[in-house]
């Protein structure tokens, strides 16, 4: 239980500095990275990295694709300030920094553990099909909505429609009456009529709200649903900041239920490892 704990603990600070570039792809910056690997020294990290940088060369890849050399301003004083070199990493690239770091390390062993959990899940996932992907978020909306509202029961939340109201008015800009009818979809079925691109927006916005009730202690059903609105808003803020399509705008899918029927037929064993990891 304990090295469960220890490794989760470690997941949510590896996602904490997880950054992703304008193609939606993960990345992770190396002057970040290296304390959570247990350096203190940039300049040991560095022969680090370029070990791994020499593995990603001798599998045929392009290094490029993945160790991307940059170059930022820090200071050093009052009034002063230089350049160091940092890297533009991905997950394959911090995948062989932990392979080729300090065994010895107990950081080290849980960046390993992480980093191939996280590759192997990306290598399932862009198997699957569009259904099935949306099978998987949609499943983990349904566990991830079950956590909020034992946070927001906790936090004294009673009339959970008005939370719910408050999360998509701020995600949607409008009321999810609205939503159905401009939608053109029955009651009840927004999440199960959403796309994979809706369903993680959503995702997005009940892990974070669920997370900010607890780490600022929110108490009361006002504050909570005025949380909910605010990371709605945020979320909302953020897509439409990179240029995406707002979620109001995408377009129906079929029902899950029938999403469910096809996907039992398909890549169930897939789908299986992808849960389990």
């Amino acid at each position: 239980m304990e090295n469960d704990l220890t490794l989760s603990n470690s997941r949510k600070v590896f996602e904490d500095i997880k950054k992703i570039d304008e193609n939606k792809v993960e990345y992770w910056m190396g002057r970040e990275l290296m304390p959570l690997l247990g350096y203190s020294d940039w300049r040991r990290f560095e022969q680090v990295i370029e070990r791994a940088a020499g593995a990603s060369m001798q599998s045929g890849q392009t290094v490029e694709n993945h160790f991307v050399i940059t170059d930022k301003m820090v200071k050093i004083g009052s009034n002063t300030v230089r350049k160091v070199r940092d890297f533009k990493l991905d997950r394959y690239a911090c995948y062989l920094i932990a392979q080729n770091g300090d065994s010895n390390k107990p950081e080290i062993a849980l960046a390993q553990t992480y980093f191939a959990i996280q590759t192997r899940r990306q290598e399932i996932f862009d198997k699957l099909t569009e259904g099935a992907k949306r099978l998987f978020i949609r499943r983990q909306v349904i566990d991830e909505n079950k956590q909020l509202f034992s946070t927001a029961r906790i936090a004294g939340v009673r009339k959970f429609g008005l939370f719910n109201y408050a999360g998509y008015k701020g995600l949607y800009g409008k009321s999810l009456n609205d939503i159905e009818k401009q939608k053109g979809i029955k009651k009840g079925e927004l999440l199960d009529r959403a796309g994979s691109t809706e369903l993680a927006a959503n995702l997005f916005r009940i892990t974070q709200t669920d997370e900010k009730l607890k780490k600022d202690g929110i108490q009361g059903e006002l504050a909570a649903n005025q949380a909910h609105n605010m990371v709605g808003g945020k979320v909302r803020q953020t897509i439409k900041d990179i240029g995406g399509i707002m979620p109001e705008d995408l377009p129906v899918e079929k029902h899950i239920k029938e999403i469910k029927k096809e996907v039992k037929k398909l890549e169930t064993s897939e789908i299986k490892e992808l849960n389990n990891l």
